[in-house]
């Protein structure tokens, strides 16, 4: 399939899918987080079996899985996988998607708020100069990440079921909740998906492959005080706030997320409270290289003993719990399956960024269960936000390039 294709009903399957509002909640403790997320996970399973899949459920945790027969024998049993849920960054409710023929001037979002999506703030539009652009109304995100993965892999599984003359062998689909929050390869059944090995398709914009992301951990670092009448507190007072303070003044101050890039790590400060008796830090760890992961950790940890000495031991409480480990020592042992989706996409006439994830992906925690998992473009920009947009080629394109991954030899 070649990038021109049009799939007829793409873009109006990725619309009535970002009308569900499925925002995933850190804070819930249940699976999935949200039950609106399940109402989505219905609506699919109710499709896909119209189209005709087999083996089509959604669990009891809300993942969705189903399979498409394969026509051919002798060919590898390849998963796609998107995720359900959007970002709690911003509101996903009553969304007001509509596309637009972007000219290259500044797109008006909304009139009465006065809103504008502009190249000046978002210089990568340039390249879509031309094209149709599905955007909102600039009070919501939009939900492309991931529900135009989730619009594409169904696209696609459509395509064939209408195409029998086209050979493939089995592909297996799953839609999985609560990837937002970190938490959507926590209950994915691997034995019972039964592939080979998969793909997320999970990317942004168009050629993104990806099977190399962060090694990732939290931290929290909480900190005693003792609070004393400031009238006759010298020598006596432990000021817990100002022991936060010196912990984070401590950690490298260029290693942080807005002074970095590529493959270089950081720690990242994403919440603090505090007062004189009781204060906390929250943190997240991230780096590519393993060794330079660790040294991170016992960073941390030293920068715990040190204050722990200097202002007593239970003042500071340093905990770290591990999040995902780098996909690529995974997929090192498989690299024909990323050279496969390279091609896929060379054949769709779409040229392949490789870039190492600035972040995590379900595929990450896939692979370490055993279902090697890169990461495909879905094509969207500006995910989690009220500017985020999609150029439709880019979806169209997507769906040419899982063709070509599910029907190669």
């Amino acid at each position: 399939m070649n990038k021109e294709h049009r799939y007829n009903g793409l873009t109006e399957r990725f619309l009535k899918y970002v009308s569900f509002d499925t925002q995933s909640n850190e804070e819930s403790e249940t699976c999935p987080s949200t039950d609106k997320q399940l109402k989505l996970g219905a609506y699919l399973v109710e499709e896909l079996k119209n189209m005709g899949l087999t083996e089509v459920e959604q669990d009891q945790n809300g993942y969705v899985y189903a399979t498409l027969p394969a026509n051919q024998q002798g060919l590898p049993t390849i998963g796609l996988i998107a995720h359900l849920d959007t970002s709690p960054d911003a509101s996903g409710a009553n969304i007001k998607a509509k596309t637009i023929l972007f000219d290259g001037d500044p797109i008006l979002l909304n009139k009465e708020q006065n809103i504008y999506l502009s190249p000046s703030d978002y210089p990568e539009m340039a390249k879509y100069k031309g094209q149709e652009l599905i955007v909102t109304d600039g009070t919501t995100l939009l939900g492309a990440d991931d529900k135009a993965g989730v619009a594409e892999i169904v696209t696609a599984a459509a395509y064939l079921q209408e195409h029998p003359e086209i050979k493939h062998g089995t592909v297996k689909i799953a839609f999985t909740p609560d990837e937002e929050i970190g938490r959507g390869s926590d209950l994915f059944d691997v034995a019972k998906f039964g592939a080979d090995w998969a793909y997320t398709v999970d990317g942004g914009e168009i050629g993104e492959l990806e099977y190399e992301n962060f090694n990732a951990a939290a931290a929290t670092v909480k900190f005693s005080g003792r609070n004393i009448h400031p009238g006759s507190a010298k020598d006596r007072m432990i000021n817990a706030a100002k022991l936060a303070m010196e912990f984070n003044a401590m950690l490298p101050t260029n290693e942080v997320p807005e002074h970095t890039e590529g493959r270089e790590g950081f720690f990242h400060l994403t919440c603090i409270e505090g007062e004189v008796e009781n204060a906390t830090l929250c943190y997240i760890i991230r780096d590519h290289d393993s060794d330079r992961f660790n040294k991170r950790k016992e960073q941390m940890q030293q920068i715990t003993n040190y204050l722990q000495e200097k202002y007593g031991e239970k003042t500071v409480m340093l905990t770290i719990r591990d999040q995902y480990r780098n996909m690529i020592e995974q997929i090192a042992p498989v690299m024909h399956i990323v050279d496969r989706a390279k091609q896929a996409m060379l054949d769709a006439g779409v040229t392949p960024i490789e870039q190492p994830i600035r972040g995590g992906t379900d595929g990450a925690q896939l692979s370490f269960k055993g279902l090697p998992c890169p990461n495909l473009f879905a094509g969207g920009l500006n995910f989690h936000g009220r500017f985020e947009f999609v150029p439709v080629p880019s979806l169209h394109a997507a769906v040419s390039v899982l063709l070509n991954i599910v029907t190669a030899k």
